[in-house]
């Protein structure tokens, strides 16, 4: 459960939907001040999430769970405090607008290819069948919760902290995110469903699975 639930919560609180909501006022705040600018940088990026996602389908099942989620995080830390970095530098702001659109296409692209379609998979396989429609509900209930947190949270963020602290905090959550993913997630592929079952019901440690 707590591999479950905190997957659920990883993938929200790393910002992820803030981003797709509020990608146009992200855009706005970056300088893009052309509707026609910020609906193409949208576009742009909602493109890098589709591809990543196809190109994730394909990776899964030959280079496993583990390493694509820890990929994914480390480049959508990385691509958040670039973000941050662009929006915190002076000397950046002429180029900010397309700084933004970069880092934003790299942040949803690592999101795409690990963290978004890992962590379903992940639920669905780490259950035992007596208790995994109910485990998959609570998992599920928490992701969308905090989803809800984050995403009436970001514009308060923005006014309060700023932008380039706000990307930064999202940054750090992705930090602790990647530390969990590494010390519990375990490896799934290949396993059956009776293997990962009989894994736990031995009382082993998460990542030697």
């Amino acid at each position: 459960m707590i591999v479950g639930v905190g997957l659920a919560i990883a993938q929200q609180i790393t910002g992820i939907n803030t981003v797709i909501y509020y990608a146009p006022t992200i855009f706005k705040l970056a300088g893009l001040s052309s509707a026609s600018d910020a609906i193409l940088a949208s576009v742009g990026v909602g493109v890098a999430n589709v591809a990543l996602t196809v190109a994730a389908m394909q990776l899964i099942d030959r280079v496993g769970r583990r390493p694509l989620l820890l990929v994914s995080l480390a480049g959508m830390a990385l691509s958040l405090f670039v973000l941050g970095l662009a929006f915190a530098l002076p000397q950046a702001s002429g180029n900010l607008g397309w700084i933004a659109v970069s880092s934003l296409m790299v942040y949803v692209g690592s999101f795409a290819i690990g963290l978004g379609p890992v962590f379903w998979l992940v639920l669905s396989e780490i259950y035992p069948l007596s208790i995994r429609g109910r485990a998959m509900s609570i998992g599920t209930a928490a992701n969308w919760s905090v989803n809800l947190i984050v995403a009436m949270t970001f514009l308060t963020l923005t006014q309060v902290l700023g932008s380039a602290a706000t990307f930064w905090l999202y940054g750090i959550v992705s930090v602790g995110a990647w530390l969990f993913a590494f010390f519990l997630v375990p490896e799934t592929k290949g396993k059956t469903l009776e293997e990962i079952q009989a894994h736990w019901q031995a009382g082993k440690r998460s990542r030697e699975l």
